[in-house]
């Protein structure tokens, strides 16, 4: 698995991965609820590599639950099968922070991509609140590279 960040218009992420035995189903094809996983790890390794760890989250009282998720297939992917998993944060967040995903195959080729939407909140009020500052500083400092 690899990650790198990239800031030219917008934050972007890269990991690879190979599905495993277990994460296919009976036609050899990669079932279609593990992208959701897949997705979910491609976000939590971006945010990793941007220090916005799960962990500091948790440690300031925030949570990000997924509020929104669209998948769309577009070809099957099968076991062992190497995949690129690209994450794109196109605009910095306030209260949601929106996650774009493509996971690709070693032709290049689209195998499924989603949206995602999370939101802040307060793990103690269960409350939605606007973004952290120590999150903020985070993103103005990625997204004000990119302007450069």
């Amino acid at each position: 698995m690899s990650n790198k960040i990239e800031t030219q218009g917008m934050i972007k992420g890269e990991i690879t991965l190979r599905p495993r035995y277990g994460e296919v189903d009976q036609m050899g094809y990669v079932y279609h609820g593990n992208y959701v996983n897949y997705f979910h790890q491609a976000r939590t390794e971006l945010m990793r590599e941007m220090r916005i760890e799960d962990s500091k989250l948790e440690a300031q009282q925030v949570m990000m639950p997924v509020i929104s998720m669209n998948l769309q297939y577009h070809r099957p992917a099968g076991y062992d099968e190497l995949l690129t998993i690209h994450t794109i944060i196109a605009e910095e967040p306030i209260t949601r922070l929106n996650f774009q995903f493509e996971a690709r195959n070693e032709q290049n080729q689209l195998v499924c991509s989603a949206n995602s939407t999370v939101v802040f909140v307060d793990s103690k009020t269960r409350k939605p609140m606007r973004i952290p500052e120590f999150v903020k500083e985070k993103f103005d400092q990625l997204f004000a590279i990119k302007m450069v």
